[in-house]
């Protein structure tokens, strides 16, 4: 019962904090609001939290569950590159429907559990596209590419809501052409160079294929020095 009375406090607590977020517009809350506003005194709240920012924390991981019910809400389409566009889209939405929780998430040099899973999904989604041989730079070069380019836009988007909202689409469009190869260039096709666009997406591909399931043939050292090899070639230009 008391663990019951306990998980009601918390969870008042972080809706309280939640309300008082979406009406603060950008502005702070302190920890005495939300005590008011959840009905309970500091120590309870500390108690949950240990401090102001383990309660954040919380309440950014509550409004990242709204994200994630988004992101499965999604079917895959069959092509890892436009699952990559949607999943920026709806990052970028997410975004500019919920500024509070994402400024948490995103807005301060302090990085939350929560933004750490969504990097988590981001990486996912990149190495569906390096397994399908299309992927141009290694798995985590790609992921730092939209992972900053997504949340700069987002961030830009929610500081200035009046701004074209096309500056998505087009910052998207970019960072996927630097990073994926189209449709017809990947998996078993050919760009006619040795070191090409194609090589080197083979070789982004075969490394990702290992990460996921290394081979039993090759000791560590070996494993080691392919994993070498093939970041050369999948950085040569």
């Amino acid at each position: 019962m008391t663990a019951a009375k306990d998980a009601d406090t918390r969870e008042r607590i972080i809706q309280a904090a939640a309300r008082l977020l979406a009406d603060a517009g950008g502005e702070p809350v302190s920890t005495r609001a939300v005590c008011q506003a959840a009905g309970v005194g500091a120590p309870t709240l500390y108690h949950h939290f240990g401090d102001k920012r383990g309660l954040f924390d919380a309440v950014a991981a509550y409004g990242f569950e709204r994200y994630l019910s988004g992101k499965r809400a999604q079917e895959p389409t069959g092509d890892p590159v436009e699952d990559l566009r949607r999943g920026w889209d709806l990052h970028v939405e997410f975004g500019r429907t919920n500024p509070e929780f994402y400024a948490l998430m995103y807005g301060s040099g302090h990085t939350p559990p929560a933004a750490r899973e969504a990097y988590a999904l981001l990486l996912g989604l990149i190495e569906a596209v390096a397994r399908a041989g299309r992927l141009r730079v290694p798995v985590g070069t790609a992921a730092r590419m939209v992972g900053a380019a997504s949340v700069g836009v987002t961030l830009d988007l929610i500081k200035d809501p009046e701004a074209d909202a096309e500056v998505s689409a087009r910052t998207r469009e970019a960072v996927l052409t630097a990073i994926a190869l189209p449709s017809d260039e990947g998996g078993d096709g050919t760009d006619g160079a040795p070191g090409g666009p194609a090589t080197a997406a083979r070789a982004v591909a075969l490394r990702a294929a290992l990460a996921a399931d290394p081979s039993p043939v090759l000791t560590g050292a070996e494993s080691a020095l392919l994993g070498e090899w093939l970041e050369r070639l999948a950085t040569a230009r």
